[in-house]
């Protein structure tokens, strides 16, 4: 049964009822800054996260805003219903991002520094160590002992060109003046830092006096010696200046044999993509700036001007140098749960009994490791399947895979080579795994496989049994302290066949076949979402119990968030979880009055993805590796998992509360589309952070 609703579609989705998101992806990128002004956070993490703020613009920049100039230079329309033409929506973001990188300079030079230095974490300016004959004396000869001998410095003229700059790295403009050896009279030269060079300069105490924490910046260094770089010549002036450049990979897969080798032959060319964006010393005289835009195609519109280094992200070493627990959050052992403690060891024997959530960074990543271990070793063990999506440089996941092919299993791998800045990692893991015997596949021609599944499959006295790891996020050790996510490990028999199913469609070749328990992407999913949200929707008028709760990262799918909307409007009460980028606006009368949306950021980036739907009293719920995006729905392999074991349910529901009743770390999105940070009540016993209450102990 479906409902009449007062607006249409399109009425719904106009520009004024929706939000667009490009700028609410800015918008999440503010929520992150704020926490570097949060003072019941510790000092060096605020730092962490004015940092994190940084990078998360320049990943914006380097994908979002280089995808809308090729859209604006091809003269393409809106590329959703809720977007603005390219070309102006360009405009609204530099505006934003203009704004936020005003307040990121100014957190760190009015906030930051100050609030660092009262704990003697000190950053020497050039003007101070310059003057002072112990610092200058030490800077000078590291400048002339390891820096110095590894510059290369380009006069500009004729004969040398501006040259390539290569994306985010630090460069400086110099002026001259003076002849050269050649009796040339050049004007202006071309620094460009070696990427090798530490961005930041411990002082030592017995050579520069001062205390354990003083740094200088090597762009401070590189300014007060740069004169030696052009001896005889008079240096009037040294700008540092930083280009973003497009950094997605295009490999048409279609036209290619061999995606590893086109993937191989194109990263080259991501640090030498068009610029689309210019930073600058706020210093640099007009016409200098000029010239760097003219260079790079530039408008002023694309120009950031910065009163400090231009790139902020380097400031998260600070945390890495600087000894002071203190000022860090405190550390925790992630924990082992109670089923896996209790098997011995055996952690079939665990998965065979019950269903076993992993929560992370709370509950331990080791049990996985430790799944693909036991696997490998195991005589039973027949054959392992896996996706890896992100694993890192080194990975104990890839070591289990390589033990396990070299022992003679079948190990078959689907390695997603066009994971976005991973690429490299990848190629090379997929070449170790294709040396040690594992049959390695990189998914299907126009879909990256986003999936993150483990099927192992093992002969036991009753026949082959299926075991299956499904996750939210990624086989990533180190992200798995850092993200939170869900893991399930079953021996359901209905999953483990439809996972097996899964993992046929992408290595082998056939028609689609029915899944019996999960919904994946591109081929149910999407449906499967649209037909739960008018199930609530019915049920709802019926009579019956309706609800939903979504939790996950980005929710922008046109169709789903109409589908909300009918539902909101039909009584439905729903409640969002969203980390950071969505295109719903919540609390509109009339349209989602019945929407409340939040989004939670704290020590751990949230990252987990899980659905409930009421179902008139008969609870479903699941865990999914995709996020509510075209892209997940339809140019993507996800999938979509139940949780069906009462003990898993009930502690994943409790958990969504505890994240719907947060009061510390939570913001609440406004009727107009901007956030709120919910304020605590001044009441201790009600003030409930959820990450801080996971931590704590289990629920």
């Amino acid at each position: 049964m479906s409902i009449e609703i007062p607006l249409t579609t399109g009425e719904i989705l106009a520009a004024d009822l929706s939000c667009n998101r490009e700028l609410s992806l800015l918008e999440f990128n503010r929520r992150v800054l704020e926490q570097a002004l949060d003072e019941s956070v510790p000092l060096l993490e605020r730092l962490r996260f004015l940092c994190i703020s940084c990078s998360n613009l320049d990943e914006f920049f380097e994908v979002r805003v280089a995808g809308l100039k090729q859209r604006a230079s091809a003269g393409a329309g809106p590329l959703d219903t809720d977007s603005k033409p390219p070309q102006e929506l360009l405009a609204d973001i530099s505006e934003r991002a203009h704004a936020l990188v005003e307040e990121q300079y100014r957190v760190l030079n009015k906030v930051m520094i100050p609030a660092l230095r009262k704990q003697k974490i000190r950053f020497i300016r050039r003007e101070t160590f310059t003057a002072d004959a112990q610092k200058n004396d030490w800077l000078q000869g590291y400048f002339r002992a390891d820096v110095l001998p590894i510059l290369s410095p380009i006069g500009l003229d004729p004969a040398h060109p501006f040259p390539k700059v290569l994306n985010k790295s630090l460069n400086f403009i110099v002026s001259l003046r003076g002849k050269d050896a050649f009796g040339r009279n050049i004007g202006m030269a071309v620094v460009q830092a070696p990427r090798a060079l530490p961005r930041l300069i411990r002082l030592p105490i017995e050579e520069c006096g001062g205390g354990p924490n003083d740094f200088a910046f090597l762009s401070s260094v590189i300014h007060a010696y740069v004169g030696e770089s052009f001896p005889g010549m008079e240096v009037t002036g040294c700008y540092q200046f930083r280009v973003t450049r497009n950094s997605d990979l295009f490999v048409d897969e279609e036209e290619v044999d061999d995606i590893l080798l086109a993937l191989e032959g194109e990263l080259p060319y991501r640090q030498l993509g068009d610029a689309v964006r210019l930073e600058v010393a706020h210093n640099c005289p007009a016409h200098m700036v000029n010239y760097l835009l003219e260079v790079h195609k530039l408008s002023a519109a694309e120009l950031y001007q910065v009163d400090g280094p231009v790139n902020l992200n380097r400031l998260m070493k600070v945390s890495e140098l600087v000894d002071r627990a203190d000022l860090q959050y405190p550390g925790f052992t992630p924990r082992l749960p109670a089923a896996v403690a209790a098997s011995g060891g055996d952690i079939f024997k665990a998965i065979r009994e019950q269903d076993i959530l992993l929560h992370h960074p709370y509950d331990s990543f080791a049990p996985v490791i430790d799944f693909l271990r036991q696997a490998a070793r195991d005589p039973n063990v027949l054959v392992i399947k896996q996706t890896l999506y992100r694993t890192g440089q080194k990975s104990a996941v890839v070591d289990a895979l390589l033990d396990a092919a070299r022992a003679g299993k079948e190990v078959t791998v689907v390695v997603e080579l066009r994971a976005r800045f991973d690429e490299a990692d990848n190629i090379d893991l997929a070449e170790q795994l294709q040396e040690a015997g594992a049959h390695v596949v990189y998914g299907v021609v126009g879909h990256k496989t986003h999936a993150k599944m483990i099927l192992v499959v093992r002969r036991e006295e009753n026949g082959l049994r299926n075991y299956v790891h499904l996750g939210t996020g990624n086989y990533h050790s180190r992200t798995s302290r850092m993200y939170t996510d869900y893991g399930l490990f079953t021996a359901n028999r209905a999953i483990g066949r439809d996972i097996h199913r899964v993992f046929l469609q992408l290595t082998s070749l056939g028609k689609l076949v029915r899944l019996e328990s999960i919904l994946s992407s591109p081929f149910t999913l999407h449906e499967g979402m649209l037909a739960k949200i008018q199930r609530e929707i019915d049920n709802r008028q019926a009579g019956k119990p309706a609800r939903i709760i979504l939790k996950m990262n980005q929710l922008v799918e046109s169709a789903c968030i109409q589908a909300l909307y009918r539902a909101s409007q039909a009584g439905v009460e729903i409640d969002l979880i969203i980390r950071g980028m969505t295109s719903l606006r919540a609390g509109v009368p009339g349209i989602s009055e019945n929407i409340r949306l939040r989004s939670v950021i704290g020590r751990f980036l949230e990252h987990t993805r899980v659905l409930y739907f009421e179902n008139g009293g008969v609870p479903e719920l699941f865990a999914t590796s995709a996020d509510w995006m075209e892209r997940n729905f339809f140019r993507r392999v996800e999938v979509c998992f139940p949780l069906e074991d009462a003990a898993v349910r009930e502690r994943v529901l409790r958990e969504l509360q505890i994240y719907l009743d947060d009061n510390v770390q939570a913001w609440e999105m406004t009727p107009s589309g901007s956030y709120t940070r919910v304020t605590p009540p001044t009441e201790e016993p009600e003030v409930l952070s959820a990450q801080q209450r996971l931590l704590e102990a289990p629920v």
